[in-house]
């Protein structure tokens, strides 16, 4: 049972980024792909994917997967739009916004998996039609601008400012992670997590409340799709129903680069910080190097296969080396 997350992932991660970085340098020879001010844009506009990829994380190193994410953020923008133009004040509108993401992710995608034991890919490839169809009805598809609305602007302020030499959102996006990385390695949530990853029957058999931590995992999802929302929100100083098309991908993509097994019971939030940069890099490299944008959905699709691929390889390396201890303990020449 694989319970932790082992540093050779993030490793490989690592030293992929690294990889991007030189490849940068050598096709941006102007410099421009070192520059403080690029990488502070591009750590702005992956702050959206890196909050959802927190969530997306737990789901995952439970072995299932929330593919409504994107949807439900868009859902949770239409939520703060409305609140706003309605003269909500901002506190708890920004409140009702995350309650509402909690509510969609545990309340209903958790509650679905975990007490009807509906297949996750089924529920969360419903509740992605669902919450769009929402997003959309609110206000017949259009957007909702909130520039008008002054008490609004202190969320823009917060997400689009600066404390000291970095971005206000990157450390708030660094809080979340190093809060999620906390819960997931020295608690006993965290260790529940990766037992119902491994093995859900094993970690009820030991007295894990399962139905409870896949409640709780899809919670958390639908809480960083409501935070995301106000910070993509706060971006645009606009509520969008519309969805990006590459967004889950992205998503999905980063936590699998960062070594979170598609299989559930390993990875954590080391790799996935590694898997957002990774990613925001090289659409980054690719808008500095003047390549079209269209290009960026088949890198990210073509990068999340390969993480796919490497993960099972991985997975049968691992199987192979635990069946040859096996053998030489029972005193059988190993395979």
């Amino acid at each position: 049972m694989r319970l932790h997350e082992t540093w050779s992932a993030p490793l490989r991660a690592l030293l992929a980024l690294l990889l991007v970085l030189s490849v940068g340098a050598v096709f941006n020879a102007d410099g421009a792909f070192f520059q403080w001010s690029t990488h502070s844009a591009m750590l702005r506009q992956a702050s959206v994917h890196g909050i959802l990829a927190c969530g997306m994380t737990l789901v995952i190193v439970t072995a299932g997967i929330d593919l409504s994410i994107g949807s439900m953020l868009a859902l949770c923008a239409m939520i703060l739009g409305g609140q706003m133009t309605h003269g909500v004040p901002v506190v708890i509108a920004v409140l009702g916004t995350i309650v509402a993401g909690a509510l969609l992710g545990g309340g209903i995608n958790g509650m679905l998996v975990a007490k009807a034991k509906l297949s996750f890919f089924v529920v969360t490839l419903g509740t992605l039609s669902i919450y769009q169809s929402i997003a959309l009805l609110t206000t017949n598809g259009e957007t909702v601008s909130l520039f008008a609305y002054a008490r609004f602007n202190e969320i823009p302020t917060l997400i689009n400012g600066e404390t000291g030499p970095f971005p206000t959102v990157l450390l708030l996006f660094g809080g979340l992670y190093l809060i999620g990385a906390l819960a997931l390695h020295y608690t006993s949530f965290g260790r529940a997590v990766y037992a119902v990853g491994s093995n859900p029957e094993a970690a009820r058999l030991t007295g894990i409340n399962v139905r409870g931590v896949l409640i709780a995992v899809y919670t958390i999802a639908g809480l960083s799709a409501g935070f995301a929302a106000i910070v993509s929100t706060g971006r645009l100083t606009a509520a969008g129903p519309q969805v990006d098309t590459n967004l889950m991908l992205n998503v999905i993509a980063a936590v699998l680069i960062g070594g979170t097994a598609f299989t559930g019971g390993d990875g954590g939030l080391l790799g996935t910080i590694i898997g957002v940069l990774f990613l925001g890099l090289i659409q980054n490299g690719l808008q500095l190097s003047n390549i079209s944008t269209f290009w960026q959905g088949a890198v990210s699709g073509a990068i999340l296969i390969v993480a796919v691929g490497l993960g099972v390889l991985r997975d049968h390396a691992l199987r192979a080396r635990l069946r040859n201890a096996r053998r030489r303990r029972a005193g059988v020449e190993p395979t």
